[in-house]
């Protein structure tokens, strides 16, 4: 179980590590300057150092912290995480997360509603899915983990669409952890939803920010693709939020494969690995309490 739950958070960050580097270019800027990305290189938008991470990975460790301090109501503790983080100034901060952010006076869910009337309804970014997964990693109990899936989506994104996606993503991670393939699990969550076409088709749109959009070529990359590195370069070289979309691929692969099967190369690049691994063991064992 700790291998699993390691590979998880581990294969967030160097989805998001090795994504950075072609975020905002398109599949063929990406290709006329790299040829193809297969290392974690830093640089890109943000002018990062191999293995430095973005606010997917660091928002995805709030998550994780705020459980561990308060697994029986980590809403508030997720929140006090958030406000850490977005002190230190990070580089990398969504449009709608820095709007909820600017808004934000003690209440976490009117300060997302107001965000979304702020920007016109298009609140249905993928800032919430690409921190969720140490919600299924923490809680063993079903109906606990998805609750507070839709609370911790809800803290900042006021769209059922973000929230959708966030709980059919952790629903397929807590089937890999009772055991489950990961495609047998992606069949099972994705039946009769707005994304079994996926199951048949390659998506139509360019992975970008919408979350509709960026699950589509999640669930692309994760059906497709037989190995972790496969997942993770496929997103990588794609361009458009390449970051974001290899590091929530990255996640569910690299719960199925564990972290001992993630490849060293990328692996021992990741500036915070010390931190995942305390993490990981933490979220063990609120999982077992």
């Amino acid at each position: 179980m700790l291998d699993r739950i390691k590979g998880g958070l581990f294969g967030v960050a160097v989805g998001d590590a090795l994504g950075a580097t072609t975020e905002f270019m398109s599949a063929e800027e990406v290709r006329e300057r790299y040829g193809k990305v297969t290392d974690i290189m830093g640089c890109g938008y943000f002018d990062l150092l191999p293995g430095e991470v973005t606010d997917d990975t660091a928002m995805t460790i709030a998550v994780a912290k705020g459980i561990i301090q308060s697994p029986d109501n980590p809403i508030p503790a997720i929140g006090e995480e958030f406000l850490r983080w977005y002190d230190t100034k990070p580089k990398d901060v969504g449009t709608i997360i820095r709007t909820v952010f600017s808004i934000y006076n003690g209440d976490w869910f009117d300060a997302a509603i107001k965000a979304c009337e702020k920007l016109k309804g298009r609140c249905a970014g993928n800032g919430s899915l690409m921190r969720c997964l140490p919600i299924a990693l923490a809680y063993a109990d079903k109906e606990k983990m998805e609750e507070i899936t839709i609370w911790h989506s809800r803290m900042t994104h006021a769209d059922d669409k973000a929230t959708e996606a966030c709980l059919i993503y952790n629903r397929i991670a807590f089937r890999l952890l009772q055991g489950e393939s990961l495609s047998d699990a992606i069949f099972q969550e994705i039946a009769h939803t707005r994304y079994e076409p996926m199951l048949t088709e390659a998506p139509s749109c360019l992975p970008d920010g919408y979350v509709v959009h960026t699950m589509s070529w999640v669930l692309h990359w994760l059906l497709r693709c037989e190995s972790f590195e496969d997942v993770v370069i496929s997103a990588t070289n794609m361009g458009e939020d390449s970051d974001t979309v290899a590091a929530i691929a990255g996640g569910l692969k690299g719960l199925e494969a564990g972290y001992e099967q993630l490849p060293r190369r990328f692996v021992e690049k990741i500036r915070c690995g010390g931190e995942l691994e305390n993490l990981a063991t933490q979220l063990m064992h609120v999982r077992n309490e």
